[in-house]
């Protein structure tokens, strides 16, 4: 069946959704939910101005949304790993007058006044800021993207185009027959929202719902492996989605044969690059390990590896609805899966700026073979030209760092210069006697005008609470260069 509106996806959904062991709704309370907080915000929510979610995974969480889109209410999930000032920015740009949140202290702190509280949700506080303005017509979702700046972009979407992804997830993996998704991913996280709740919705699977300490991510730099896979086995859950960090250090915290895993039908990995040792380390596990690719303005995932269409090393084939295409620059471009619009350019009455006769350039670099699986290379924007005239994605021999296991972390820079340097965070401190002995073996795998000429052990991992990376893994490479280079001090491999 092919879902059309929330509202018809709400209608026909038969599975349950888990926030614990002793808290469970079955669909008909979900949907009975979602008429309470429909009623709520009908009365004490001005039409036309969007509503933010400040808040830790939950069933109020799922409810809201699902109402939100039932009403035609703009819903702006804002991630509590946000810093207050990137907070605010959405807010004002969004114009949310109302704030749905379980950080009360913080959102006084953010301009909010408690003038309700839902009786149906009790951890979830209503409060009220007045603003002008109001949400661009159609757009149901802003989703604000922390970027490689500090300043967040709003992101806008429309029914019609979350519901393509989702209808695509389902198609991609629906001969796994996939009956349980464990969120373990914040839901203010468009990827978790659109493929760990609608995708499973339309297929009739179980969500779990858990809040994020159990999960084990706690904050957006910390990570706690061993609750995780206890979390995994307790629900007896058949698909998830991780960050390439996050499957690293469950693999670091497993061995193969741990039974914790055994439940798992798919486990989709996206986010950020992820080094083909650690495919190669999944597959030695035996586990059913596949790479995405996707982005905000393309409402999320674009390409999937799946069981009957895998290949270790690319991003795997386009979902249901995707065209793909690589120019003479490298750049992917993207038919079929596009956003509105960012906010500010809607705001100010400018349509989609990046659009070209339907085409969307992701800024991405990457080939097309001639079965359809796309790599993806790095960014366009990051690309080094050396002093010798050479072209290289610094993705490249990062991935291969990576791939050694030794290294967390590593950013490489060379812009104009005759050799890289590489800026490392090892796994553990005490390795730092092998840095160079691998930094040669890794540049045994690299042509001479791409090698690690010089290198930097950094001490503190890049996070996104010291503006270092973003919020989903990516590194930040300005931030890096202008905090480190001074310290280079010539140290060759």
């Amino acid at each position: 069946m092919k879902f059309n509106s929330f509202c018809s996806l709400l209608e026909h959904y038969k599975g349950d959704i888990q926030e614990g062991p002793d808290r469970k709704w079955s669909a008909d309370e979900l949907r009975s939910q979602v008429k309470a907080w429909i009623a709520h915000l009908s009365q004490n929510h001005p039409m036309g101005q969007a509503v933010g979610i400040l808040a830790d995974n939950s069933l109020a969480w799922l409810a809201l949304d699902l109402a939100c889109a039932n009403l035609n209410i703009a819903l702006v999930p804002l991630p509590a790993f946000f810093t207050d000032a990137q907070l605010k920015h959405a807010i004002r740009e969004a114009g949310i007058s109302t704030l749905v949140t379980d950080h009360g202290q913080r959102a006084q702190q953010l301009g909010f006044q408690l003038t309700l509280q839902d009786l149906n949700a009790p951890m979830l506080m209503l409060r009220k800021l007045q603003l002008d303005g109001s949400t661009p017509a159609s757009i149901q979702k802003i989703t604000f993207t922390s970027g490689t700046t500090g300043e967040p972009k709003g992101v806008c979407l429309t029914e019609a185009q979350q519901l393509a992804v989702a209808e695509g997830l389902k198609h991609a993996t629906e001969r796994l027959g996939i009956k349980r998704h464990l969120c373990l991913l914040p839901l203010s996280v468009l990827l978790e929202n659109i493929a760990g709740v609608y995708a499973p919705m339309m297929a009739g699977a179980d969500i779990i719902c858990p809040p994020l300490e159990q999960t084990g991510l706690k904050g957006a730099a910390s990570f706690d492996a061993q609750q995780c896979l206890n979390t995994i086995a307790s629900y007896k859950a058949e698909s998830i989605i991780l960050l390439p960090q996050m499957l690293m250090a469950l693999l670091q915290g497993s061995t193969p044969g741990d039974i914790r895993w055994q439940s798992l039908k798919f486990i989709a990995v996206g986010g950020g690059k992820v080094p083909l040792g650690l495919l190669t380390l999944a597959k030695w596990f035996n586990l059913p390990v596949y790479e995405g690719y996707g982005l905000s303005e393309c409402a999320s995932v674009v390409c999937l590896n799946t069981p009957e269409n895998n290949r270790a090393g690319t991003v795997g084939k386009p979902i249901q609805g995707v065209e793909i295409k690589v120019d003479a620059d490298q750049e992917v471009w993207v038919k079929g899966r596009h956003f509105s619009g960012y906010l500010h350019d809607l705001i100010a009455g400018r349509p989609n700026a990046l659009l070209q006769e339907d085409w969307l350039p992701t800024g991405d670099l990457g080939k097309l073979d001639a079965e359809g699986y796309l790599t993806i290379h790095g960014r366009k924007k990051n690309l080094i030209i050396t002093g010798f005239g050479r072209n290289i994605s610094p993705e490249w021999p990062e991935g291969l760092l990576l791939s050694t296991g030794l290294f967390m972390q590593a950013a490489v820079f060379g812009e104009g210069q005759t050799g890289l340097t590489a800026m490392l965070v090892l796994r553990d401190a005490r390795d730092s006697a092998k840095v160079k002995e691998t930094l040669a073996q890794v540049n045994q795998q690299l042509p001479d005008y791409a090698r690690i000429a010089a290198h930097l052990v950094i001490k503190e991992p890049f996070s996104f609470n010291n503006g270092l990376c973003t919020a989903n893994g990516r590194i930040r490479r300005d931030a890096i260069w202008q905090t480190y280079s001074s310290q280079l001090n010539g140290e060759t491999v």
